[in-house]
């Protein structure tokens, strides 16, 4: 009973704090934030430090080139993401790992290697359409993390739904941001 209480409380804080930013910060109100679990998972991971964030995809390619003999069993649901270990946004030289999703066990090659990786328990918003969203986004996921009581606790990452490497047409990506958050002590 304690339990249930104490759940509804938090809940009930959630929303307060909702409606609190509703217009206050002057962030745009088109990205919901969502606290939620994703799921433990073992994935083909390939980590870099690359010139640029918009070179990406030198790691995808670099990933299926390597893994190109084993014929990948892709696990459902499909999850590729980027996980971008630096703190804070950088100009150059970025700590990136992406990830796939796969059904193995499968040996590591020179530079792809496969892991088992914890349930995380995130906050995330979605964004439809070209990553020039991702700053207003990141924003309104800094405000909720920090009016929900809540910190930080691991490097963020996007899941990409819908991307370049399915989807030529920016306007119809569909990424998820995605934050590793702890509930503050």
């Amino acid at each position: 009973m304690k339990e249930q209480e104490q759940l509804l409380k938090g809940r009930l804080s959630i929303i307060q704090t909702a409606i609190q930013q509703l217009g206050k910060d002057g962030l745009p109100m088109k990205y919901n934030v969502t606290l939620k679990e994703i799921s433990s998972r073992y994935v083909a991971s390939l980590r870099k430090i690359i010139p640029t964030y918009n070179q990406e995809g030198l790691l995808w390619n670099q990933l299926m080139e390597e893994t190109r003999g084993y014929r990948l069993q892709l696990a459902e649901p499909r999850m590729s993401l980027a996980v971008f270990h630096d703190e804070g946004y950088k100009e150059a030289d970025v700590d990136v790992e992406i990830q796939i999703s796969v059904i193995g066990p499968y040996q590591d090659t020179e530079h792809v290697r496969f892991k088992q990786v914890p349930e995380q328990l995130v906050t995330s918003t979605m964004i439809e359409g070209s990553y020039e969203q991702l700053g207003a986004a990141n924003e309104v996921i800094a405000a909720w993390i920090s009016g929900n009581q809540y910190e930080i606790n691991g490097p963020m990452f996007n899941i990409y739904h819908v991307g370049p490497g399915t989807e030529p047409n920016p306007d119809l990506w569909v990424t998820e941001l995605c934050y590793p958050v702890k509930k503050k002590s």
